[in-house]
């Protein structure tokens, strides 16, 4: 790991649990309708246009339920199972609470609708640790695209080479070292922590701190 200064996390896989299938199981008893399911919402443009923030919660379900022909009440409550879905990672919490102890700073980028990250937002104090959080939904940029993380390096006014981004897809991480961003691909919590770390102490062999 080169020498590294700040660290930016991603949510969902790193610090929040992610599995659309598990909501799926959990919602729906046939695999028909899970593979059906599947493919309407998460699957579909709409998805992502939500992530970006570029149609509302009200089109997304009134789109669905045009296409699938389901009820209204059934594809707010599966909105709702996806809400609830999002729940904090505690072991990637705690590497989040052990850095912000040691004063290195922390950001947020997220590809998330902007409704479903306020109901995240409040749910948890740990992003009271983060300095500076971009979330898709709330400046309509998304990665991969390098546009995000040249937004997020600029608006808080962050060194790409100082700089490492945490995420749990390669595709998002080919995306940051495009803008020169240092990158870990995440997978476990410990092994997360054992790379940072060895980045901040590459950058404190620098100027001669621990």
């Amino acid at each position: 790991m080169p020498a590294i200064r700040n660290v930016i996390f991603d949510l969902g896989g790193v610090l929040l649990d992610w599995s659309p299938q598990r909501i799926l199981e959990e919602l729906y008893q046939d695999a028909e309708s899970r593979l059906a399911m599947h493919e309407a919402v998460f699957r579909h443009p709409d998805w992502r246009a939500f992530d970006r923030g570029t149609i509302s919660e009200n089109e997304l379900l009134a789109n669905l339920a045009t296409r699938t022909g389901r009820r209204l009440d059934d594809l707010s409550a599966l909105l709702s199972a996806i809400r609830h879905s999002l729940v904090a990672k505690d072991d990637t919490v705690a590497v989040l609470r052990r850095l912000h102890a040691r004063g290195v700073p922390l950001y947020c980028l997220s590809d998330m609708p902007a409704p479903i990250f306020e109901f995240v937002r409040g749910r948890y104090d740990f992003f009271d640790m983060f300095r500076g959080i971009v979330v898709s939904g709330q400046v309509k940029l998304m990665k991969p695209e390098r546009e995000v993380f040249q937004h997020l390096l600029q608006r808080f006014e962050l060194r790409a080479d100082e700089t490492v981004f945490v995420d749990d897809r390669m595709p998002n991480l080919e995306g940051a070292r495009s803008v020169g961003l240092h990158t870990i691909h995440f997978c476990d919590a410990e092994v997360c922590e054992l790379a940072i770390l060895a980045g901040l102490h590459a950058a404190a062999s620098q100027t001669g701190g621990l």
